[in-house]
């Protein structure tokens, strides 16, 4: 009988992590909450170089001690993506955790009110960052046997929601691709795991969408459902610096919905 390899993963404070979108909203908070956890070695992407000087100062009043990196670029560019992640790479020493936390510009919008020449890029600002970041990432994993790949998509790609034709594909191809990479990764240690949210207070997303009469109306109705509580930054963040640790070993190719009780998705 052949058994299982056994496999001994990084304590988070060994590891260089890598948060694309990490200058505001969940990715911050998950950059401060690897500080609390020990990690040293943090590389925070993000556009906007003085959201970015924020951000990193924001990680440092948590551990001052810590090695804290700005990368600006847009992941989902190629090009941008493959800078973004040699430069942390460089910087950093390794890319032990990547945590994709990019977020589109567009909210709920009725399919049939759509214009056409938008769709392919929704699709792309929606999607691609995790895609082309875990490329550039992945084959220094198997180099080092082992690391740990958390995406961000969203409850849209479970459950079929007015207004989310377009992002609720873009967020199941997030997760598919979360799913089938996690078989392909395991031989060579990779976890790769994806949470799937519905709405997040204290975002610039939620400021935007509940501003919107459309998706105002949809979401005021969902926020009543979610009788937990609506869900916070520092919620998803917690469960982002879990799933990258050793305390998560034996779990991959998860989409983890948390909404608060809105949907058992």
């Amino acid at each position: 009988m052949t058994e299982a390899p056994t496999r001994k993963p990084l304590p988070l404070a060994d590891c260089g992590v890598l948060i694309t979108g990490g200058t505001s909203g969940v990715g911050l908070a998950t950059a401060i909450q690897f500080a609390q956890a020990g990690v040293t070695r943090i590389g925070i992407n993000g556009r906007d170089a003085a959201r970015g000087a924020k951000a990193r100062a924001a990680v440092l009043a948590h551990a001052p001690e810590a090695q804290v990196e700005f990368l600006a670029g847009d992941c989902n560019d190629p090009a941008q993506a493959a800078e973004v992640c040699e430069a942390a790479r460089a910087r950093l020493g390794s890319v032990d955790a990547l945590v994709n936390s990019t977020v589109g510009p567009y909210g709920p919008t009725l399919f049939h009110d759509i214009p056409l020449d938008e769709i392919p890029l929704m699709v792309t600002k929606q999607m691609m960052a995790p895609l082309l970041t875990s490329r550039v990432v992945v084959p220094w994993m198997r180099e080092r046997g082992g690391g740990a790949i958390i995406n961000i998509a969203s409850d849209a790609g479970k459950v079929a929601t007015p207004g989310e034709s377009v992002l609720g594909a873009a967020m199941a191809g997030i997760i598919m691709f979360t799913r089938t990479l996690a078989i392909e990764g395991k031989r060579d240690g990779i976890r790769v795991n994806v949470i799937t949210p519905s709405i997040i207070e204290g975002t610039i997303t939620y400021g935007k969408v509940m501003n919107d009469a459309f998706s105002g109306k949809l979401f005021g109705k969902a926020i009543k459902m979610a009788q937990l509580g609506v869900v916070q930054p520092d919620d998803l963040a917690a469960l982002i610096v879990f799933l990258a640790g050793p305390q998560a070993a034996k779990l991959t190719g998860q989409a983890i919905s948390v909404n608060g009780g809105i949907s058992a998705a």
